[in-house]
């Protein structure tokens, strides 16, 4: 038999404990507690993120189809670019999704097209700005010919500071990799 003074103790403790977890488990960056490991694919990898992520779904990287970039979340633009004929309706999945889905720990990517053409991307750009990863226009899927299947759109109409060579050169088209730097 326990005292009767012990349990209310005992109680008290556990409950501070618990109180103590949550507390630590709020401090942690969101995404720290729970990250979801990444699925494989199931269908063609149209994207593929390496370099120093956290999250892998194969040996050496994170690797995605349409289906799992569309569900990480869709999302749509509407803006102008020096390649549209006036303002385009773009959808595809933000930047910012897909950097936090495989844990990106660096300042830049690197952006890949299947021609080679590469560009350094500040991750900040990301974060800063609702950039787009698309893979639609006016409602009809991006292809190869068209610049898809995923092409890095910028939300230049909203802002000012995006309309400039520097930042149109990270407008990325045919999309096929990101580096983590």
């Amino acid at each position: 038999m326990s005292h009767p003074d012990v349990l209310p103790g005992l109680k008290v403790r556990a409950l501070r404990a618990a109180f103590f977890v949550l507390g630590l488990l709020a401090l942690m960056p969101v995404g720290a507690a729970g990250a979801q490991p990444l699925p494989a694919p199931t269908g063609e990898v149209i994207l593929t993120v390496d370099g120093n992520i956290e999250r892998k779904n194969s040996a050496e990287a994170a690797v995605f189809d349409r289906q799992m970039l569309e569900a990480l979340g869709v999302a749509k633009l509407r803006t102008s670019s020096p390649w549209t004929d006036g303002v385009a309706e773009f959808e595809g999945v933000p930047a910012r999704a897909v950097i936090n889905a495989v844990g990106a720990r660096g300042k830049a990517v690197i952006a890949s097209a299947l021609n080679d053409y590469r560009a350094e991307i500040p991750i900040s750009d990301f974060e800063d700005y609702p950039v787009l990863f698309a893979f639609r226009m006016d409602g009809h899927d991006l292809t190869v010919r068209d610049r898809g299947p995923i092409w890095i759109v910028y939300p230049r109409d909203d802002f000012p500071e995006l309309w400039n060579e520097k930042v149109n050169s990270r407008w990325v088209w045919q999309l096929r990799g990101l580096t983590v730097e």
